[in-house]
C-alpha cells in the first residue's frame, strides 16, 4: 500500500526528544535575555559568619539571660512605640553618646532667652516681651570636701530625712536690673530679681 520504505525511529517520537529540542531553544532563547544578578560569594560568607557568631552568642547564654534580654528588648521597644518613635538602635552611635556627654559636662555659664510676660509663669498676662537670662551648665570643677562627704553621708543612709544637695548648683550670684511692662488691661507693673546677671556655682 505505501511506496517506499518506512524506518521506525524511538529517538525521533520520544517525550524525552521531544523535551531535549525544547530546552535546547529554550535555552537558545534564553541566551537571548541578561543574567539575573546573583550575590556574590563573599556576601553570602560574611552573612553566614554573622549567624554563626550570634548563635554561638546565644548558646552561650544561660535560659535566664536569655530571658533578661528578651525583656530589656521589649521594654525598649515598648519606650520607643510610646514616644512616637518607629524603632530604638540597641546600640547607641558613639557620636551620640559623644555629644550627650559634652552636653552634661558644659560649664556654669550666662544664657538668655526672649520670652513674652506670659510664659514667666508669674501670674501676669501681657503680650510684651522681655530677655530672660539664666544659669545653665554642670559644677563638677566646683565639687569641694564638703560636697563629697555629705554624698558619703547620705551613702551610708546617715542623712535620710533632711533635702540636702550633695553638689553644687549652677545657680545666679547677682540678678539684672528690674524689669516693667503693661499689662493687657494697661496696668504697669515692675518685677525684681527676674534675669540673672552672673552665674556661678554654690
Amino acid at each position: 500500500m505505501f511506496s517506499g520504505s518506512w524506518e521506525y525511529s524511538p529517538l525521533s517520537s520520544s517525550p524525552s526528544s521531544s523535551r531535549a529540542s525544547s530546552s535546547s531553544s529554550s535555552s537558545s532563547s534564553s541566551s537571548l535575555l541578561p543574567p539575573a544578578p546573583r550575590r556574590s560569594p563573599r556576601a553570602l560568607q560574611h552573612h553566614g559568619s554573622l549567624l554563626s557568631q550570634y548563635s554561638n552568642l546565644l548558646e552561650s547564654y544561660t535560659e535566664g539571660e536569655i530571658r533578661q534580654l528578651i525583656s530589656a528588648l521589649v521594654e525598649r521597644y515598648s519606650q520607643a512605640m510610646n514616644s512616637g518613635g518607629h524603632e530604638l538602635p540597641l546600640f547607641p552611635r558613639v557620636g551620640s553618646r559623644r555629644k550627650r556627654a559634652r552636653a552634661r559636662h558644659k560649664p556654669c555659664e550666662l544664657r538668655e532667652l526672649e520670652v513674652s510676660v506670659s510664659e514667666l509663669g508669674l501670674g501676669y498676662e501681657s503680650d510684651e516681651t522681655v530677655l530672660f537670662r539664666y544659669c545653665s551648665g554642670t559644677c563638677e570643677a566646683a565639687v569641694r570636701s564638703y560636697d563629697l562627704s555629705l554624698k558619703s553621708m547620705r551613702s551610708r543612709r546617715r542623712i535620710r530625712k533632711e533635702k540636702v544637695r550633695a553638689r553644687p548648683c549652677c545657680r545666679p550670684l547677682a540678678y539684672d536690673d528690674d524689669v516693667s511692662f503693661l499689662d493687657t488691661y494697661n496696668r504697669y507693673y515692675t518685677v525684681n530679681e527676674l534675669s540673672a546677671k552672673e552665674c556661678g556655682c554654690v
